[in-house]
Order: structure tokens, then sequence, then C-alpha cells
């Protein structure tokens, strides 16, 4: 089993990021069940504005969609900003439309074999929000989200205090992302002993 992270932070490689950390998280505690994978923080790469496959010369989205189609599991790692999942993620989500239309030899998308889960952090509420959002997203191009998907940290409201600034949150936080791993690779391995009916 194979998992994908990609961070939506704003800011590039070096800066520190919360949202990287906490995906890097999961990704360790996927590794728990076997499975490896990588990081990819998608604002050091020129990702282009747009739904299809390809953008065109200069665009990173067909080398990042490659390491996708070779993974069991998406985990999609934003901030909060405003309420809202980050501008880089709502990227993400636009160009994975594409997908829609990216059909196997029996009618059904390229996602319906692969899990999608959700790590967010933010310095006020709306991880719930952000979540139901990125959720309906992937689920639309065909990801299955699996049970206690999605796992968070909230500092609170007006301050500033990051997740990276805040220690581990082992009954909290890190149990949360304990029991999305178990699920996400417990629900890869399903899917990938027995995939969803054709489509068509």
């Amino acid at each position: 089993m194979r998992a994908l992270v990609l961070v939506c932070s704003l800011k590039k490689s070096p800066a520190p990021s919360s949202s990287e950390l906490l995906g890097r998280e999961v990704l360790a505690a996927l590794a728990d069940h076997d499975v490896d994978g990588e990081v990819v923080r998608v604002a050091d790469h020129d990702v282009r504005f747009g739904v299809s496959t390809d953008e065109g010369e200069g665009d990173a989205w067909p080398s990042i969609r490659a390491k996708l189609l070779g993974s069991d599991i998406l985990v999609i790692a934003t901030p909060i900003w405003m309420g809202q999942p980050a501008s880089i993620c709502k990227v993400v989500l636009e160009r994975l439309d594409a997908e829609l239309s990216e059909l196997d030899d029996q009618g059904r998308p390229l996602m319906y074999g692969k899990v999608a889960v959700v790590a967010v952090v933010g310095n006020e509420d709306g991880a719930h929000h952000v979540t139901a959002e990125v959720f309906q997203a992937l689920n639309d191009v065909g990801f299955t989200v699996p049970a206690a998907g999605g796992t968070y940290w909230v500092g609170e409201a007006m301050r500033k205090t990051d997740y990276s600034d805040a220690g581990p949150k082992p009954d909290t936080t890190g149990a949360a992302t304990k029991t999305l791993a178990a699920n996400a690779a417990h629900l890869a391995r399903l899917l990938a002993d027995s995939p969803y009916p054709p489509s068509r």
C-alpha cells in the first residue's frame, strides 16, 4: 500500500508548516499499517489553475497526478484561512475535477479504487467545515472516505499559536490520526481485494 500526502500550505519549503507536520504525522501513523509514501508540498511546484489533467508546458500537475495514480491513499493536509480550505487546496480539488472523465476499461473513474483522508490545522474553529468541503469534492470524483477519515487541530480563536508550536496532542489529534490511519489502510486493502463493480 502506498500513500501520497498533498500539503496545501501557502508557504513554500523550507518555511515551517503545521499542515506539513500533521500530514507527516498521518504518514507515520500509516506506516504502522505497512503503508509507505511521500509528502508533496504543492506550493513548491508550478501547479497551474484549471480543470484538466494537463494545463500545458510547465504545468507540474501531471507529475503530481502520476504519483497519485500510483498511490492507494490520498491525504490532503490543509490549513484553514478565513474559515475555508487554503486556496492551494482548492486548486488541487479543481485539478482533480478532470478525473470525472478519466475512466478505466470498465467505465469507472480512476479514483474509484482509492481512499482519501483529510488533515486540517488552524487557529480558529472551522475544521469540520473544511473537512466536509474537501470530503465532498473528493467523493464526487470517486475517492472513498473511511470512517473517522479526518484529523485536525485548531488553536484558540484570535491567537497565533500554530500546531507546530502547540506540543504533542496524543489524546486528541494524535488519537484521531491513529484511527484515521488504521481505517484508511483497512479500507484501501478492502478496495484492492474487492473493487467496485463496473459503472457501465
